[in-house]
């Protein structure tokens, strides 16, 4: 069997703040109400995605990697991480305000959940007017006045609110809280885990259960990162068919092509699987004479022994996602 560009059969989540931005803006295809979220690329135990076409339809990220090891996901990243697969794709529709929450980092998800920690990214594809997303503090706290403004409710009023639109991206490291503001849709690239710490989620009852969310609070005490930073937002360039740097993290490394012409790329030196999130426009990727194609809101995965590829658009904008730690560990 042939390894090829892979496109999966995205899962779609019910959230109790979902929306209707993954059929409106993204043409996803489903008909449960409130979807928030579209899990494109998952090796989550449960949540596994399976490839959509051609010949390995029907395929898990765990079978493919199993059966072709580092020629699918890489060999540093098979040496690494063995039949797991390391990153968790998604897109993300908040109709109404996510909780806030926080991440735990690797060692406390070991010890506490077996999982990996979950650093992530955002980038946002589309936002209302006025729409927001909360990332960090604005005020100097300690986890006393911390607790002080939990048992009052007034978290919020030291929490970084940031107003945003199309293009702004943040990476948000494991202890930093955040939450995704009413009206916004982006994509999010995250380590591989679905542990969150749910520590305020503003009194709502869930329509589904008839109760509210459980929150995390003693779990999440400890893990919080206090630190108060001049600005959460990621500095970015955004130079013509070429990759600029978006993200690098010792997690994942996420450029971003804005392609109107021809690109043609050699990731002979890489030794990762790519994925292509498409966040704007249509474009056609190229690989060994054959062309697949992905619109706004669909991911294309290319195995690591696939190094060249052409990508070809008008007007289109693509998140290139790939692994390559920093750490030696």
């Amino acid at each position: 069997m042939k390894l090829y560009p892979l496109q999966f059969t995205p899962l779609y989540k019910y959230r109790i703040w979902g929306g209707e931005k993954l059929k409106t803006e993204l043409n996803k295809h489903y008909n449960e109400e409130n979807i928030g979220e579209s899990w494109e690329i998952s090796d989550v135990s449960g949540d596994e995605t399976v490839v959509a076409e051609g010949s390995l339809k029907g395929n898990t990220l765990r079978d493919l990697t199993m059966e072709f090891k580092g020629d699918f996901v890489g060999e540093a990243v098979y040496e690494k991480f063995g039949e797991e697969f390391p990153l968790l794709i998604k897109f993300i529709d908040a109709k109404t305000p996510l909780s806030i929450q926080v991440h735990p980092s690797n060692e406390v998800a070991k010890m506490r959940h077996n999982s990996f920690g979950k650093n992530e990214m955002w980038y946002v594809m589309q936002a209302d007017k006025d729409a927001e997303l909360i990332v960090g503090f604005d005020e100097k706290i300690n986890t006393d006045s911390y607790k002080t403004h939990l048992e009052n409710n007034t978290i919020l009023d030291v929490m970084h609110h940031e107003t945003v639109q199309k293009g702004d991206t943040f990476y948000i490291p494991t202890g930093r809280v955040h939450a995704i503001g009413a009206g916004v849709l982006l994509a999010e690239i995250q380590q591989t885990s679905d542990v969150t710490y749910r520590i305020y989620d503003y009194d709502r009852v869930d329509s589904k259960t008839g109760a509210k969310r459980e929150l995390h609070n003693e779990l999440a005490i400890d893990v919080i990162d206090y630190e108060v930073h001049d600005t959460y937002k990621t500095d970015y360039s955004l130079e013509k068919n070429v990759s600029n740097t978006l993200v690098h993290s010792p997690y994942f490394r996420t450029n971003i092509l804005d392609i109107n012409s021809i690109i043609e790329k050699d990731y002979s030196a890489i030794d990762s699987f790519i994925i292509y999130m498409c966040v704007e426009g249509t474009v056609n990727v190229i690989s060994e004479g054959e062309t697949y194609t992905i619109n706004n809101g669909e991911t294309l995965l290319i195995p690591a022994t696939l190094n060249n590829i052409s990508l070809k658009a008008d007007n289109a904008k693509v998140l290139e996602v790939y692994y390559k730690s920093f750490l030696v560990n």
